[in-house]
Parts: structure tokens; C-alpha cells; sequence
């Protein structure tokens, strides 16, 4: 069920994946070819099946695509990947910064006179092709069939595991109520969906096909009479269809393309997360088409009073787990007989003995020395280090619970810390802290936000290459849209808004430190002297002692440590009941005050 530590596609195999796929390109005529992570539904995670960019190149992370010619194959990563990408790939691939380089740039510079860009039709939305066509003068776009799956021999079948039920106590609303609500604000005769969070959450349904992502992989068209056409592969749908009743009609997944071409226009698709095949379909038959936002989109990220209630319990419970996790890394790490891997086989471990954990929600980060400055570092019995005295930890873990989604990220020290340790450290945690106070009044986006967190590190002249917060699902995506708090994050936060919160800093080479708890966007109470304007604020979620070895308290403003203070008294009124007498004493010295 939980992680296992083997070695991901190594560098030397894709040089002949690679060729051979440059000799297919040649008999299709095609001069370049588009290999994304990503899958028809569009979603940020991929089944193994789906995985071609992993399969080509060797890159394993989250985001990020390919971009094959003859003479150069461009692999596009993120600040996140700066540094696996290198550790991962062949020198026959070359690492682009994106998204400070784009793909159409990029194209430009490599054929300016253009050439045939070749591309599979699902794999590619509609704004993104939208987007490139206009810039690439020149070029010649042509959809085909996927050249990576007709070079790769063992790729994975698709995932056939049913859907199960989530039931009424944890959604909080029955999906005949969120069907008729949504159909009644539509501006459509239909609308498509294909992100598999918004199916689940629109019909209350949960799947297995994407690991680590409780999600059903499938189509569906909401209709403005409230039914909906559900397609999904044989037999998916088996266990749902009462739960789903006679208003949601499932098909199987083979119909879904001749279903479009039956519908009566308008039909609303989101450019952005819309296949062109379907854009395509719909305009080969003459539909007429809207542009807007998915219609399950605003309302999945605004939890329900049920939803929150959950994710708080949910928080406690693994609250508990890492707390417990914690003091025995205490007791264990100094001793210098633990790795990576024992970190995360433990940490995993004990949230097991909850007998409430659904799955992990992602692959355990368990990064030490070094390691740790590697943002989204997968250990594997190749890059296992040790874990050893006077080196940071940062360990980024979380869980899949029926009744809610965690994620925390805690960097701890082994033994001493140096007192660069200890500056970087709490210039981290002040943005953090600065988060986590702050009012603003309703309007303001993620993007507002996101200085806040950076302020302490740019006074410093630091920074991170990643965004301070993402959404989170509620029994979900551990990634969920649209709300965040990045410089790209343009969405209005809104009351039940569940985010991330989580600055961080890393030295290449040296250590790497991030500090995360979950919050949920709430309306702020009033406070003497306002204005009598609306205002919002978060209320924290995560509940785990910080490292207060690693706090420097004359960093800190009067404001910052009774913050510190109260975060930590707040843990142990909540989980030291739940502990055992050992780990409760572990707990009161943790959370004593700065």
C-alpha cells in the first residue's frame, strides 16, 4: 500500500528511447514532438500508464514536459526540479528553466523558420495550443497519435479498479443537491468535466486509479437540468450506479466521443483544462462552444462546515502520528544509525497505526544534509543517505483520511545546529508565522500574499523557487485548484479555502529547510477601530511542534514569539490527552515556551 524505494528510470535508458523516437518523428514527417506529464483528464497526476515523460527521459517529478527535435530535446522543469533534473536525465536531454523560458521561445530560437510541431490531441488543452499557435508563426501544428506509446513495448494497461462511494457524513452535501446547484447557475446547455477531483466531488465518488489521489478517472457531461452522462472504463461504475440513481447515466468510456457529438449547444468547456480533442469534436459537428471556468472548480475549493470539521479531525489524528514519529526520531537520529528510507518506513508506520489511513497523500520527503535542499526529493535505494549528526532533516509527509487530506512539513536537526542553521531557520518560520496572522480584506488573491512570506528571506537577500501555498482537497488532490498563495495564484481567497502554508530555503549541497501547516480561509472577526469592512484570515490546521533548537529568538519580534508560544500551547492542549506518557513528556518539552 505505502511507499516503496525503487530506483525510477535511470539516465542511461533514455538515449535509445529517445532515438527511437526521433526515427519515428522521421517517418511521420514531424520535426518536433511534444512529450507533457499529463494524461486525458488533465489532472496534475498521472497512473504509471500515463507516465511518458518519466518513461523518455528519466524525470520524475510532478510537472514539467519534453520537447523532442532531431538535433536537442528540451526537458522543461520549474524551480522545484532545478536540481533532480540534473540528477536524472542523460546529457542527450537538455534541463530548460520554465517558466522563466518559454516553450514558444524556445521553439523560436531553435527553428526560426519554423517546422512541423506534432502533438497528441488529449494530452494538450485547449488554451495551451490556443497559446502556441499564436506565437509560433511559421509552425505547422498537427495532432497525432502518441509516438512515445507506439515505441514504449511494456507500457502499464490503464487503471480498472471501481469507484467507491463517498458517503453524505464526510461530503457534507448530497450530489443531487451540488448537481442541481451547479446546473442552475450554468450559462449552457451542458458542460464538460474531465478533472477527475471535480467528478469525484460532484458526485461524491472516489477512485483508485491515481496513486496517492483517493480520484475516479473518468468523463462527465452536466447537463442544465441537473443529470449527468458519466463515462468511465467497464465496469468502473459498478458500485456507484445506486448510490449515483437514475439522473446520472453511465456509459462506457469508448461512447464518450460520439456522446459529444450529440449534444445541443452551447456546451461550456474550460480552456484550461479542456483536451483539444474535445474542443475539436464539438466543432467538427458544428456545437457551438463556450469558454469558462470548470463549474466544480470554485465550489470544491470552498469546504463545506462538514468538510472543515473533518479536515480538523483528521489533523488531530495525524497530529498524533507525527508527534509520536518525532520523539522517536529524537530518541533514534543522534545515534547515527538511521537513513532516509528508516525515516520514512517509521513515519509511515506509525500514521498506519491510526487504522484511519486511506493511503499516504503523496511519496514521503525524507531529505537529509544535502538531500533535503532537493525540493521535491524521492529517496530510493539508490540516493538512500544517512541521516547523520549535525545535518538538517526536512521531511514533507501527509495522509489520506475518509474524513480529510493532510500535509505538514517539518525540518528538524540532529544534534547542534550551526548558527547559520538556526538564522535561515527562522527567517523560514517567520514567514510562515506572517501568514498565518494576517488579515485581508475579501478581493485579495494568493499572489497579494505571497510576499509575506518571502519578506524575512529578502531582507536577507534569499529566496525559494516555489510557490508559499496550494490548495488542498478534502479527501482529495493534496494539490487542488484554483486558490493558492504563489505570484501566480490571480484567485480571489474565499471562506473554506483549505492552503498550504510553506515557505522555505535551500543551500545545493548543503541543507534544505521548509516548514508547512495547513490553513482554512475563515471570516476574521471584527476588532476595535475597523472600518467596518469584510475581512478574512486563516485558522491553522496542523498542529505539530516546531524545532525550537533551531529558533533564534533575538530574530524574533515580540509579536513572532508570542505567536510561537501559543502555536505550541495550542499543540498540546490538543494532542497531549492522545499521547502516552512517554511521548506527552516528549511533547511538553517541545512545545515549552521560546
Amino acid at each position: 500500500m505505502f511507499q516503496t524505494f525503487e530506483a525510477s528510470s535511470s539516465p542511461d535508458q533514455g538515449p535509445p528511447r529517445l532515438a527511437a523516437l526521433r526515427q519515428l518523428m522521421a517517418q511521420h514527417g514531424v520535426d518536433c514532438f511534444l512529450v507533457p506529464r499529463a494524461d486525458a483528464h488533465q489532472g496534475e497526476y498521472v497512473a504509471p500508464r500515463d507516465a511518458r515523460l518519466q518513461w523518455l527521459t528519466g524525470f520524475s517529478g510532478s510537472a514539467g514536459f519534453c520537447a523532442v527535435l532531431q538535433d536537442i530535446a528540451g526537458v522543461f522543469v520549474d524551480g522545484r526540479y532545478r536540481v533532480q533534473v540534473r540528477a536524472q536525465v542523460a546529457d542527450d536531454f537538455t534541463p530548460v528553466d520554465w517558466p522563466e523560458i518559454k516553450l514558444a521561445d524556445w521553439l523560436l530560437e531553435q527553428r526560426p523558420d519554423g517546422c512541423v510541431l506534432a502533438y497528441d490531441p488529449w494530452l494538450h488543452t485547449v488554451s495551451e495550443l490556443a497559446d502556441l499557435g499564436k506565437k509560433l508563426k511559421g509552425f505547422t501544428l498537427r495532432p497525432i497519435d502518441n509516438l512515445v506509446d507506439a515505441i514504449w513495448d511494456d507500457q502499464p494497461a490503464a487503471p480498472a479498479a471501481p469507484f467507491t462511494v463517498h458517503p453524505l457524513e464526510h461530503a457534507g452535501e448530497a450530489h443531487g443537491d451540488k448537481r442541481a446547484r451547479l446546473a442552475a447557475d450554468l450559462d449552457a446547455k451542458a458542460a464538460i468535466i474531465t478533472l477527475p477531483d471535480s467528478i469525484a466531488w460532484l458526485l461524491n465518488i472516489r477512485g483508485t486509479d491515481i496513486e496517492r489521489n483517493p480520484v475516479p478517472q473518468g468523463f462527465a457531461v452536466l447537463h442544465d437540468s441537473g443529470k449527468v452522462d458519466l463515462y468511465a472504463g467497464p465496469g468502473k461504475a459498478r458500485d456507484v450506479v445506486d448510490h449515483l440513481g437514475s439522473d446520472v447515466q453511465v456509459h462506457d468510456i469508448v461512447a464518450f466521443l460520439p456522446g459529444l457529438a450529440a449534444l445541443k449547444g452551447p456546451v461550456l468547456i474550460d480552456p484550461k483544462s479542456c483536451p483539444d480533442v474535445l474542443a475539436t469534436t464539438l466543432k467538427d459537428n458544428a456545437i457551438e462552444v463556450v469558454h469558462g471556468r470548470d463549474p466544480c472548480i470554485l465550489p470544491k475549493a470552498r469546504k463545506n462546515t462538514v468538510e472543515i470539521a473533518g479536515a480538523k479531525a483528521a489533523h488531530a489524528r495525524d497530529g498524533v502520528a507525527v508527534v509520536r514519529f518525532l520523539a522517536w526520531l529524537d530518541a533514534e537520529a543522534p545515534k547515527g544509525q538511521l537513513t532516509e528510507i528508516d525515516v520514512v518506513k517509521t513515519l509511515e508506520g506509525f500514521r498506519t497505526q491510526t487504522n484511519a489511513l486511506r493511503d499516504i497523500s503523496f511519496e514521503t520527503i525524507s531529505g537529509a544534509g544535502p538531500n533535503g535542499a532537493i525540493v521535491h526529493y524521492r529517496v530510493s535505494d539508490d540516493t538512500n543517505r544517512p541521516v547523520n549528526p549535525g545535518e538538517l532533516l526536512l521531511v514533507d509527509s501527509g495522509g489520506q483520511y475518509v474524513d480529510g487530506t493532510t500535509d505538514i512539513t517539518r525540518t528538524i536537526v540532529v544534534g547542534a545546529p550551526t548558527d547559520e542553521h538556526r538564522a535561515c531557520y527562522t527567517r523560514v518560520l517567520q514567514g510562515m508565522i506572517a501568514v498565518s496572522r494576517i488579515r485581508f480584506p475579501q478581493g485579495v488573491g494568493g499572489q497579494h500574499l505571497d510576499a509575506l512570506a518571502r519578506a524575512p528571506l529578502w531582507l536577507a537577500g534569499m529566496d525559494y523557487d516555489h510557490g508559499t501555498g496550494h490548495g488542498v482537497g478534502s479527501y482529495l488532490s493534496v494539490h487542488e485548484g484554483p486558490q493558492g498563495i504563489s505570484r501566480r495564484s490571480e484567485v480571489a481567497l474565499e471562506p473554506g479555502m483549505i492552503l498550504s502554508n510553506e515557505p522555505g530555503y535551500y543551500r545545493e549541497g548543503a541543507f534544505g529547510i521548509r516548514i508547512e501547516n495547513l490553513i482554512v480561509t475563515q471570516k476574521a472577526p471584527r476588532i476595535p477601530g475597523d472600518d467596518d469592512r469584510d475581512m478574512l484570515n486563516f485558522e491553522t490546521l496542523t498542529y505539530v511542534p516546531l524545532d525550537r533548537r533551531l529558533i533564534d529568538p533575538a530574530l524574533l519580534t515580540q509579536a513572532e514569539r508570542d505567536w510561537i508560544d501559543q502555536y505550541h500551547a495550542d499543540t498540546v492542549a490538543l494532542l497531549a490527552p492522545r499521547l502516552d506518557d512517554a511521548v506527552r513528556d516528549w511533547l511538553m518539552q517541545a512545545c515549552a515556551p521560546l
